[in-house]
């Protein structure tokens, strides 16, 4: 098998994702000229005020909506977090949700579960895509929220959520989108969806770590999770981040500009590298919607593995890749999302997630594939040799 080795290849993109130069020189720069308290009343504060309301035009424009619905967060889960509690802060009644959700949604619906809500949990098919025959069934009588990862983080499986956010604006029901994976990958456009709210993270789509955001939709009031000032209109309390809300802003205009070729990019590179390891070392598995997918995500199963110690011998040959949700890793449940679309033990137990970016190139992919194939054929004559 591969040794350790230190000419390594990132296929964990869905994770984190490496920051553009661009951003990374946007950040310093700003840190430098801008570095005054935006709410300040003088000079370096307005200087500052003016490259954070840039921002968030910037990334409003992009993504379908007013500046004004914009509220910058620390990240993904705490925007998740800020919509799902600040929504449900009334008299208990039921969050609809399915079981393949991203912790920080399912924990804060957990969190209100213990506090007498009620969970339903809507249905996907084989190919982890919603089951739109449900909605009609569910008890929107009783429901206080309807909460959605738009693609999902383990699969890359991109749901229709507009039958769903048609019912939900009828009953009068708030929609909740996580949209973390999907910003800066597949056009997002907020007024179209629908939703009440959407989630989104920089890190995700090349820019800086400790800054994202919650589309609110005007007019939306919600409970407030933090107290002290009265920033982003009072709805997220403590000084803003300007530097990092500059850096987010770019990264989300280089992503944005020619997205469908950025798109079809990542497609050749995400199809070329599950071609090749069919052709390699299958019989493989990828789980999922072949069609409504993430252009960058591929979870594969290879069936008579492990998927533990397979990520194991992948790192050490140099593969950075991942078994699903780095805020879930260290358990060792399956991943809900896959135990969701009915996936037989031996598909979700050697299941592993390979996430390209643009930052990938095709000889990535040439150098990958025979390393994992190596590791894979390894592991399986391990295996052979240990049944006997």
């Amino acid at each position: 098998m591969t040794g350790k080795s230190t000419d390594r290849i990132y296929l964990d993109n869905n994770a984190t994702t490496r920051p553009f130069d661009e951003v990374i020189e946007t950040v310093a720069r700003v840190l430098r000229d801008a570095f005054g308290n935006p709410g300040s009343r003088h000079a370096d504060g307005r200087v500052a005020r003016r490259v954070l309301e840039d921002a968030r035009e910037s990334i409003a424009q992009r993504l379908g909506a007013d500046p004004d619905e914009v509220v910058f967060t620390s990240g993904g889960t705490e925007a998740s977090n800020m919509a799902i509690l600040g929504l449900t802060a009334g008299q208990p009644r039921a969050i609809a949700l399915t079981r393949g959700e991203h912790p920080a949604t399912m924990e804060a619906c957990r969190f209100r579960q213990s506090h007498g809500w009620e969970l339903i949990y809507l249905e996907v098919d084989s190919e982890g895509r919603l089951i739109a025959d449900q909605y009609d069934a569910l008890p929107w009588d009783r429901l206080g929220l309807v909460t959605v990862i738009l693609a999902h983080n383990e699969t890359g499986v991109i749901q229709d959520v507009a039958p769903l956010a048609e019912r939900c604006a009828r009953h009068g029901v708030p929609l909740h989108l996580d949209a973390v994976q999907a910003v800066g990958k597949i056009p997002v456009d907020f007024g179209r969806l629908g939703a009440t709210t959407l989630a989104f993270g920089a890190h995700k789509f090349h820019g800086p770590r400790g800054i994202g955001g919650l589309l609110l939709r005007k007019g939306v009031r919600l409970a407030p999770l933090l107290f002290g000032g009265h920033q982003e209109q009072g709805r997220r309390p403590g000084t803003e981040p300007v530097a990092l809300a500059a850096g987010m802003a770019e990264a989300l205009r280089i992503c944005t500009d020619d997205l469908p070729g950025r798109m079809e990019r990542l497609r050749r590179l995400r199809d070329a590298l599950e071609h090749g390891l069919e052709q390699s070392c299958g019989p493989t598995h990828v789980n999922g919607s072949r069609e409504h997918r993430l252009p960058n995500t591929s979870n594969i199963s290879f069936v008579g593995l492990e998927g533990e110690p397979l990520l194991i011998a992948l790192d050490l040959a140099g593969i950075s890749c991942s078994l699903g949700s780095t805020c879930a890793s260290g358990a060792a449940e399956p991943a809900p999302s896959l135990v969701a679309m009915g996936c037989p033990p031996e598909v979700y137990r050697s299941a592993v997630r390979f996430s390209v970016s643009t930052l990938n190139t095709e000889a990535d992919i040439e150098r990958a594939v025979p390393r994992i194939a190596e590791v894979v054929r390894e592991l399986r004559r391990r295996s052979a040799a240990v049944l006997g």
